[in-house]
């Protein structure tokens, strides 16, 4: 097949084949007319390539996964190589996880503690003479200032 249609089956554009191309991960293989000519297995790679980029995967990340369908073998992810990308990618996504976490903890507590203190300048209002609470966002009208 010729390289529109490739990238219409792949669901991508022509320039992404290209580019692909020019790193090395689809071969570059030319009919006797000069154009370019793919088959089913480029297919295969193509898939493997955006799904692993739907998973988060950078492009040179699949290199190991493409590879791997090159030399054969049934899965991209059948060859040691492949294997310890993805061993990688999780241990990256663990650590992202422990950040969000991290953060998320830290939000919670933020929180808390602003709760917190609107609920005791609530009471300090309701309190005779307590001050009348005032947001920070809130702008003083004439009378409040003088």
């Amino acid at each position: 097949m010729r390289i529109g249609e490739l990238a219409a089956r792949a669901g991508t554009t022509t320039r992404t084949l290209r580019y692909y191309e020019s790193r090395g991960l689809l071969p570059a293989r030319r009919g006797g007319n000069g154009y370019r000519a793919y088959d089913e297995e480029d297919l295969r790679l193509l898939q493997q390539i955006r799904t692993l980029q739907e998973f988060g995967f950078d492009l040179e990340q699949t290199r190991p996964f493409v590879e791997c369908l090159q030399a054969g073998h049934p899965a991209g992810d059948s060859c040691p190589a492949s294997l310890d990308v993805y061993r990688a990618k999780l241990a990256e996504l663990d650590a992202c996880i422990d950040r969000l976490l991290e953060v998320r903890e830290r939000v919670a507590g933020q929180l808390t503690r602003a709760e917190q203190d609107r609920d005791r300048l609530a009471r300090a209002a309701d309190a005779p003479d307590g001050p009348a609470p005032r947001c920070e966002l809130t702008r003083a009208t004439e009378a409040e200032q003088d």
